[in-house]
């Protein structure tokens, strides 16, 4: 059952209950937290030299049994590596994508394969990677470059639907809570809350200024910061005009400081990633630009964003529906109820929750999985361009680009949730 069966068995003794639904996402989650564990190990300063320690592993190491072993080690390592593990993971993702299109119920064929067989499907995904580290170098790593940086810009791009989502859905439910219990204490938090985002954002502003310009020179630094700087502040004026508050009363500032402060996380975020010059050295730093590695690397300040926001739920049903949670869905099936009970009044510990209809889109969960892949192999690689020096991998211009850009886009986006309302009135944005 846990092999082949359709309801993902592996982890029922420490879920009881659980819904088929959430089970399989984890899993499917875990392969992807697996691929990024096994390309973190690709790159850790060390691991070639202690690989060459085995003998009779790699070419040069020492034979045994008078066998010679032709494998050559470097080509299991480092930023190739990296990008060889990206496609598998991609291709997997991908693959899956295509199979569960159009599922809408678990009682569709296609719907065991997205739920069960996880044993033959970590031997696919394995497979896949072997044969990713068979594609000869030639272009494969350039051309696959700008695949990733295509993939973690829709990445970006999708938080950013999520992250204005979130924050329209937050101001709606707090200013309900208003109207039907304590206003007071509510509009309270929300001017706190407010408030805390704005004064967080002009704090981060200033040290944007004092840390990546210099009164001479770092112009690129100076014109993002100022134009992100001007834009916040034009979608916020533009969230508490009378107009605007007409069309859609639930706009407000709390929206607004939200998408101001992620704008500058991700102007900080692009900002690390611009690369040195000897002139612009003493002025940022190594340090803040990103540290050199002792593999040939460097990695700039840029965590990972959560993901997490993706499995919210949301006063929406429409985004419900497209971001994967279970509230687009009636709970429960003709056979499992909300605690796991079958008609005959056992408990099930995983059960089908999906026999009406799914509660996620296959397709579009994949779609995400696999973006996120990519995304990971260009922060991993700290977005090197295959073709460049291989003697210290420094970030090229194109994170930067694809970081701003992405701000920009979400403020576009923001402001265009906005003003929608009022530019077309026949349509209904409740």
């Amino acid at each position: 059952s846990c092999l082949c069966g359709s309801a993902p068995c592996l982890l029922c003794g420490c879920c009881p209950s659980a819904k088929n639904s959430t089970i399989s996402r984890l899993l499917f989650t875990f392969f992807l937290f697996l691929g990024t564990l096994v390309s973190i190990i690709m790159i850790i300063p060390g691991v070639e030299k202690e690989l060459y320690k085995l003998p009779g592993f790699c070419e040069g190491s020492g034979s045994v049994l008078g066998v010679q072993p032709h494998v050559d080690c470097s080509s299991f390592l480092g930023h190739k590596a990296v990008y060889r593990m990206g496609f598998a993971m991609a291709a997997f993702f991908c693959l899956f994508a295509v199979l569960m299109a159009c599922v809408r119920s678990s009682k569709d064929p296609r719907a065991a394969l997205q739920n069960g067989f996880w044993f033959f499907k970590f031997l696919v995904l394995v497979g896949i990677t072997v044969g990713a580290f068979y594609i000869p170098d030639g272009t494969f790593t350039s051309v696959w470059f700008y695949f990733g940086v295509v993939g973690s810009f829709l990445f970006i791009l999708i938080q950013l639907v999520l992250l204005i989502d979130f924050a329209h859905s937050w101001s709606q439910r707090w200013l309900r809570n208003a109207g039907e219990g304590d206003a007071k204490g509510w509009y309270a938090a929300l001017c706190t809350v407010t408030f805390v985002f704005y004064a967080a954002s002009i704090a981060a502003v200033v040290l944007l200024y004092v840390y990546y310009t210099k009164p001479e020179g770092c112009t690129e630094g100076k014109a993002f910061i100022s134009i992100n700087l001007i834009l916040c502040l034009i979608v916020s004026v533009v969230s508490i005009l009378p107009k605007i508050q007409e069309a859609q009363p639930h706009s407000g500032l709390l929206q607004a400081s939200l998408i101001t402060l992620y704008t500058i996380y991700v102007t900080w975020s692009a900002l690390a990633n611009v690369p040195s010059k000897p002139d612009t050295a003493v002025a940022l730093g190594e340090g803040r630009m990103g540290r050199s590695t002792p593999w040939g690397g460097s990695f700039a300040a840029d965590p990972p964003r959560p993901s997490a926001r993706s499995l919210r739920s949301s006063d929406h049903p429409q985004v419900n529906k497209l971001m994967l949670t279970e509230e687009a869905v009636t709970e429960a099936g003709a056979g499992a109820g909300p605690g796991g009970a079958d008609e005959e009044g056992g408990v099930r510990r995983a059960y089908d929750n999906e026999q009406d209809g799914v509660s996620y889109s296959y397709s579009f969960f994949h779609l995400c999985l696999l973006l996120a892949a990519l995304y990971i192999m260009m922060t991993l690689t700290n977005w090197y361009r295959p073709d460049e020096s291989l003697q210290v991998l420094r970030s090229p211009w194109t994170a930067v680009w694809v970081k701003i850009s992405s701000s920009w886009a979400g403020l576009l986006l923001y402001l265009w949730t906005l003003v929608a309302p009022l530019l077309l009135p026949d349509r209904d944005f409740s």
